[in-house]
């Protein structure tokens, strides 16, 4: 029996907010062998309950809108309360008490979120639209383990912290409410109250997937229905695909600086598919990766400053516009990949940054938990509760968007306890390493789950340094990602495109180096956004010489690139030598490719990418060793390498590329074949803005052995230029 004195402790509690049980206060109770339904409507004027007889007053037992009714019998549960609101027009309405509810939430999910083991707890926590005791409603959940009181707030109840105090379960941290009869779209924060300071502090929900239109950020209310996906064809062939020697070719895009409205708006997601798809489709690429589209709140984060990790942000449509994304692109074959950012989150106060008033996803001290060279916190990979949270929006991603792939952002700050910090800015791990052991752990797991639950899904990481065995099993020891980013081949190709051509004689390992690596990882060949950005200048203006060259050489970047080992991946605008710098705020520049240069970039990117799909010999084995030989990589002093690329069945495609703008007569090459060769590709071709030099008709082989071949044949290598050679 609760005395009253604890009765009057807890409406005091009540009243000022700091209640850290509203069950123990409000709802139903047993007082004296009689039914006590305790209710709490400060905005209200009356209030009745429906009990056996009908609706019965409740008595205001305290000015400030505590209600109470005393019975024989119990009403029946959940029960209904008919309230008389305040306002200039006094109005009477129906609702379900909040606290006539059970709580939903399983001891057994609660337990699996803190051991870092709950995969789906975007299904447990945030807002949940469900159906308890037969009332539809809204299920409100938060992990916040330092709080004193939690309560929902919005528009819904004046944003009043009083009204809607959560209940906690036991000592887990997680908070629970459900309210009847909200409606889609309603607008919603969590109050938290910190148990030891009494700071109070406003939170987005961290698990929402919906929020206001930037620069708001309260979350909303999930919306009715599902989507009804018609992908099931690409989903099913997609469990079998043997992505290791598929093609992949990936156009890599910011989704609101492809292309905007001539009035500066958006594009949305579902116009996004009517524009970006047949160009993706026509241009010969295999995949589209997106740069995060998880909500934001400033445009010019990129995304990268993520607050919403289970949310499609808002700025370009709904989760079920995103959703016919997805699905547009898969029924034209095109696979979505998700560039995806659990190595920070920002300091915004609004959303993750000390939680409940204290630092819960990141780390407390510094030295772990701050970047100092982009201003955000470090998610503490070794708390069970924020593995879960990682965990499970990885798998919100996959799971809920049909989604093909993650690219992991920034896979070397989250591996080195060190990275960009000075001796004396960080703690070594409890060996003494730089190693931070709880991200590699985190990482593993992570790959382990696409793995397993999402067959046929890549995960692609970016990570820049020679940590060993990125993409290799987790059953070997290695992180477990499909395939790396290949940083170095891309800083050593576009360093060495960079110099005049008369002194690139000098630098001739940096086309080379890579082979002596090139199978220890499954590689990624990137020109990526961060390449064309802050002062990076332009792939056209990375490019040496007068005009002529230097559309030249970025013809000739893209002959090496797409022949080069490895899977592929350009950033927008590449593929027609955009002029300036990405504009994160602009479209790329389309009127170039009225420009007869530009539009023959663009088509040696479109017919490399077609012939990179279609020939087996350029993809079928880019992991692997078999798959590439050297014809020549010697002749430093003219600038040229010559390579074979072979597929399974041992056809293949000799590739030649000449680095200078000093054409090649009869330049001899050896063969591993007799017979005719057809050149099917040349980048100089007039058709592409070039000279128009090289090898029209047949070349037939003589048998003079040449570079430990044992045929060769005598070539025109045209200026700036590649060509593909087969075998006929």
């Amino acid at each position: 029996m609760i005395t009253t004195h604890k009765t009057t402790s807890l409406q005091n509690s009540l009243l000022s907010a700091r209640l850290h049980d509203p069950f123990s206060y409000l709802g139903v109770h047993r007082e004296k062998g009689r039914t006590l339904v305790r209710v709490f409507r400060p905005h209200d004027v009356n209030v009745w309950i429906r009990t056996t007889i009908g609706y019965e007053p409740m008595s205001r037992i305290h000015a400030n809108g505590i209600f109470e009714w005393r019975g024989e019998f119990p009403p029946e549960m959940p029960y209904r309360l008919r309230i008389e609101a305040k306002g200039d027009t006094q109005s009477v309405y129906e609702t379900y008490d909040a606290y006539a509810f059970p709580l939903q939430i399983s001891d057994h999910d609660v337990y699996l979120f803190n051991e870092g083991k709950l995969r789906q707890a975007y299904r447990m926590l945030g807002a949940q639209r469900v159906r308890n005791s037969g009332v539809d409603g809204v299920r409100f959940s938060v992990w916040a383990p330092n709080a004193g009181r939690v309560s929902v707030v919005g528009d819904f109840n004046r944003w009043d912290g009083r009204i809607h105090p959560m209940a906690v379960h036991h000592a887990s941290g997680v908070w629970e409410l459900f309210i009847p009869d909200l409606p889609p779209n309603a607008v919603y924060k969590y109050e938290i109250r910190n148990r030891d300071s009494g700071e109070i502090v406003l939170k987005t929900d961290p698990y929402a997937n919906r929020y206001e239109f930037r620069p708001n950020t309260a979350a909303l209310t999930p919306a009715n229905g599902r989507h009804d996906w018609r992908d099931t064809k690409w989903m099913k062939s997609r469990v079998d695909w043997d992505w290791l020697h598929a093609p992949l070719n990936i156009y890599e895009i910011h989704v609101g600086s492809w292309k905007r409205h001539p009035d500066g708006r958006f594009y949305t997601y579902q116009e996004l598919a009517q524009h970006l798809l047949p160009y993706v489709v026509e241009m010969g690429y295999t995949h589209i990766e997106l740069m995060p589209i998880s909500e934001h709140p400033l445009d010019e984060s990129w995304g990268y400053q993520t607050t919403g990790y289970f949310a499609v942000t808002s700025r370009y449509g709904s989760p079920d516009d995103f959703k016919y994304f997805v699905e547009a692109c898969h029924q034209a074959n095109i696979g979505v990949i998700l560039d995806w950012v659990p190595a920070h989150f920002p300091q915004d106060t609004f959303a993750l940054a000390r939680f409940d008033g204290t630092a819960l996803y990141e780390h407390e001290d510094p030295r772990l938990g701050f970047h100092q060279d982009w201003g955000t916190y470090i998610f503490n990979y070794g708390r069970n509760e924020v593995k879960s949270f990682l965990l499970s929006s990885a798998h919100y991603w996959l799971s809920e968007f049909h989604l093909d792939g993650l690219r992991v952002d920034a896979v070397a700050s989250m591996l080195y306890l060190d990275y960009s910090r000075k001796a004396g800015e960080w703690l070594p791990n409890q060996y003494g390493g730089r190693e931070n052991l709880e991200a590699i752990d985190f990482l593993r797991e992570l790959n382990i789950m696409v793995h397993e639950e999402f067959p046929g899904a890549l995960t692609l990481a970016e990570e820049s340094t020679a940590w060993p065995a990125v993409s290799r099993p987790t059953y070997v020891g290695g992180l477990g990602f499909s395939m790396k980013w290949n940083m170095g081949w891309m800083h050593d190709t576009l360093s060495y495109m960079h110099e005049d051509p008369i002194y690139r004689r000098y630098h001739h390992d940096k086309l080379t180096f890579s082979q002596l690596y090139a199978y220890s990882e499954n590689f990624v060949l990137p020109f990526s956004h961060d390449e064309v950005v802050h002062g990076k200048c332009s792939l056209l203006d990375k490019m040496p010489g007068d005009a002529w060259q230097k559309f030249a050489n970025v013809r000739l970047l893209m002959v090496f690139q797409m022949t080069w080992p490895g899977k592929k991946l350009n950033f927008m605008g590449n593929e027609f030598a955009q002029k300036l710098e990405w504009r994160v705020s602009h479209e790329l520049d389309w009127p170039l490719l009225e420009q007869r240069q530009h539009a023959g970039v663009q088509a040696v990117l479109r017919d490399l990418n077609h012939c990179y799909k279609n020939i087996p010999a350029l993809h079928q084995l880019d992991f692997s060793a078999e798959g590439f030989g050297w014809i020549d990589c010697q002749d430093a002093d003219q600038s040229v390498i010559s390579y074979i690329r072979r597929a399974k069945d041992g056809t293949f495609i000799i590739v030649v590329l000449n680095f200078t703008p000093v054409p090649r007569i009869g330049y001899r090459i050896g063969v591993p074949a007799s017979g005719v060769y057809q050149e099917i590709f040349n980048s100089d071709s007039i058709y592409y803005g070039g000279s128009n030099m090289g090898n029209a008709g047949s070349i037939v082989t003589t048998p003079e052995p040449l570079m430990g071949l044992p045929n060769s044949i005598a070539i025109t290598l045209p200026p700036l230029a590649g060509i593909l050679l087969k075998n006929f």
